[in-house]
């Protein structure tokens, strides 16, 4: 063969199919795999020779790690460093997530969404948001910084409630036939441009405000376009299995493939029942349906104290939020819903004010309410949760994120060992104190459920981190180590790879992952962040 650019030498491969690991010589030239030379130290064959050729003896080397749930819309556009997913051996992100983002969008639109989502992604004041489509957004991704790219790679999901957004508004009730048109050509547009679907937060306003007749013609066009759909559905607590169910009769319906996005069974009325969850999946796949799913290795969930308003409260927008809860009558009936009824935005559970901590705050004055629970902040203020949670939404501007400790073990390791399971950090990079699954999601497999608990294999967890998500995205050169395919590659060590990341200390860096390859080149090389920025737009193929 040729002399290739680089030749990772007596290094074990798992190559994302789940296949055993076997010792090789892998060549890469040009940015693609192009030699698996096996035991070819042992076999005294002639081994690939490289302008660099580096000794791989104790490393495990895998596909890069594909994050099918990501929150990095901006973050890849402000930070070229990007550690926190890089570092991590992630050479993609699935961003466009629960049904809120940055495209399609008009100039009230993008208002909004920044409003909405500034407690996951800031406000995006260090961004220059010169993109309205899809596809501008994606060229936005392809020239980066300076034109040289990402971090990172990036696919991009339509995300339902920003169209509807822009289609409808901010109203709870069914679309007319001419706003469902428009909403049509919305996803239809987003797809022909490069997006692998749509996403849908089925309890985030304005997107859960659809219902399933709009949802389904949406998903028949998505369907039509190759592309795939992933809600975030309408309950993790009261009511999840019932949830899961819609969205399987629905996507069925449409003849649409389904990603289920951080399929979990929270709070305490679903402690075990992930097997139920686990149950309606194989008999829907026993079935024919095209069903995945993704979960992160933890059990808190992450997301905006907005996010758990009634839906009600969310009519009409940021601000007509804020102003309900300026009004003491109106707030007190948020509050009866919260605390008695069970808001929808809180999964039909009354709100535990003690399984809810605030991770970040916009206001630099808010940050001492942050790492610490909104009980706790009461208990010191001499006050009831409720008015400690009112004000920090108002004078915040609806920018508080939290933490919400509702998770159980049990759930989270029946579910990843499912054949369809697929690995998604759902990583919130803002805020002083975020969820240490944005720094850890992926080391944190390999480390304690690999190596510690034996929950998975090796080889099984790396197919549910590169092979399956990469089919679920229809990519045909990458998730696999192949010849041909693009050398998109991480190396890891076995024995110490862990995430550095906890409740503590979110932003630690992980251990065990010295050498991270996009295209051939190294974006962590000897476990440093090198200044290559190969990361592109990902865009769906037919």
């Amino acid at each position: 063969m040729d002399h290739a650019d680089l030749v990772i030498q007596d290094v074990d491969v798992a190559d994302g199919s789940g296949a055993p690991t076997y010792r090789a010589d892998v060549a890469v030239k040009g940015g693609r795999i192009v030699a698996i030379v096996k035991e070819a130290a042992a076999a005294g064959c002639q081994r690939p020779r490289g302008t660099r050729e580096l000794d791989a003896e104790g490393l495990v080397l895998a596909p890069g790690f594909i994050d099918m749930h990501a929150h990095s819309d901006l973050a890849l556009l402000r930070d070229p460093d990007h550690s926190a997913k890089a570092a991590q051996g992630v050479t993609l992100e699935v961003i466009g997530q629960d049904g809120l983002s940055y495209a399609p969008v008009d100039d009230r639109t993008l208002a909004e969404v920044r409003r909405t989502i500034t407690g996951w992604n800031g406000d995006g004041d260090d961004v220059d948001f010169d993109w309205r489509s899809v596809g501008e957004y994606l060229d936005r991704l392809d020239h980066g910084f300076d034109g040289e790219g990402i971090a990172v790679n990036a696919a991009y999901l339509v995300p339902q409630g920003t169209v509807r957004m822009l289609a409808v508004g901010w109203e709870d009730r069914a679309a007319t036939p001419r706003e469902l048109d428009r909403m049509r050509q919305l996803v239809a547009d987003g797809l022909r441009e490069g997006a692998v679907g749509m996403s849908s937060g089925l309890t985030y306003t304005p997107g859960m405000y659809a219902r399933d007749a709009e949802l389904t013609a949406l998903c028949r066009v998505v369907a039509e376009h190759g592309g795939y759909y992933c809600p975030h559905h309408r309950s993790y607590g009261a009511g999840a299995l019932e949830a899961y169910e819609e969205m399987v009769a629905l996507t069925r319906e449409a003849g649409c493939p389904l990603h289920l996005a951080h399929a979990t069974m929270n709070f305490g009325v679903n402690e075990g029942k992930a097997p139920d969850l686990l149950a309606l999946l194989d008999g829907a796949l026993a079935q024919g349906a095209d069903i995945t799913l993704d979960t992160y290795p933890y059990t808190p969930g992450c997301t905006t104290l907005a996010a758990m308003l009634p839906s009600w409260a969310g009519e009409g927008g940021p601000e007509a939020v804020l102003a309900r809860l300026r009004d003491d009558g109106t707030a007190e009936r948020v509050r009866h819903h919260m605390e008695v009824v069970g808001a929808d935005g809180c999964h039909g559970v009354p709100i535990a004010w003690d399984t809810i901590e605030i991770s970040g705050v916009n206001d630099p004055g808010l940050a001492p309410y942050v790492g610490r629970t909104v009980q706790e902040s009461a208990d010191l203020r001499g006050e009831e949760p409720w008015t400690t949670a009112r004000r920090l939404l108002v004078e915040d501007r609806l920018g508080p994120t939290i933490l919400q400790h509702v998770g159980h073990e049990e759930n989270v390791r029946a579910i990843m060992r499912h054949r369809v399971h697929t690995g998604g950090s759902d990583g919130i990079l803002h805020g002083a104190k975020p969820h240490p699954r944005a720094y850890g999601t992926f080391p944190h497999y390999l480390g304690r459920y690999v190596r510690e608990l034996g929950v998975l294999t090796l080889e099984e967890c790396v197919a549910h981190l590169t092979g399956r998500p990469a089919a679920r995205l229809r990519l045909p050169d990458r998730g696999l180590v192949r010849e041909g395919y693009r050398a998109d590659l991480v190396l890891f060590d076995p024995a110490t790879v862990a995430a550095g990341s906890t409740f503590a200390a979110p932003r630690t860096l992980p251990t065990g992952v010295p050498h991270v390859l996009i295209d051939g080149r190294f974006v962590v090389e000897d476990g440093r962040r090198t200044d290559v920025l190969a990361g592109r737009a990902v865009r769906r193929t037919a």
